[in-house]
């Protein structure tokens, strides 16, 4: 598929996230997940309980066992987000395994046991969101990168000079 000629899969899509180390620097790239498909099988997303009434099964979104356990299933789909978002920085994990939906979370832990700071795996998961976010800062200056690529090829297309006369005679530039 192209849009506007574009093949949008040879486009750059990974972000980076330098952090210096002395003379040497720790290079975190991210780059978008493309498909939770792999995330909902193994691990759907959970349906709140409910009650039978005259008007037919009413879910209980409310319940409080449900909040935590979609809470839960909330700090999974970030947990997966985040290990396959960091998979471009080849990151080798202690705990966190892609298979298993009960290590996800420990991303953080990892960071911080391979001796990141807190702020700094705040800026990982900047980095991560970064990857897999549009947010109105970057559509700002893509929309303003266009337009101004848009008015350029404007006002170049056209005559190169005025012409001396138009069809009745009278001086173009009158």
């Amino acid at each position: 598929m192209k849009i506007g000629g574009i093949d949008p899969t040879s486009l750059p899509t990974e972000v980076f996230l330098v952090l210096p180390r002395g003379d040497q620097q720790i290079v975190f790239r991210a780059g978008p997940v493309s498909s939770m498909d792999e995330f909902e099988a193994l691990c759907p997303r959970p349906t709140p309980p409910g009650k039978m009434t005259r008007d037919g099964w009413v879910p209980l979104a409310d319940d409080p066992t449900y909040q935590q356990v979609i809470a839960e299933w909330g700090q999974k789909r970030l947990g997966y987000m985040v290990a396959k978002s960091l998979e471009p920085s080849q990151v080798e994990w202690d705990t966190v395994n892609l298979a298993d939906p009960s290590t996800w979370k420990n991303w953080s832990t990892d960071l911080r046991g391979g001796g990141l700071s807190d702020i700094e795996c705040q800026r990982v998961m900047n980095l991560v969101l970064e990857a897999n976010c549009l947010d109105d800062a970057k559509l700002k200056k893509a929309r303003e990168v266009f337009l101004a690529g848009e008015a350029a090829r404007a006002a170049s297309s056209g005559l190169p000079t005025a012409p001396p006369n138009t069809p009745s005679g009278a001086p173009a530039s009158a």
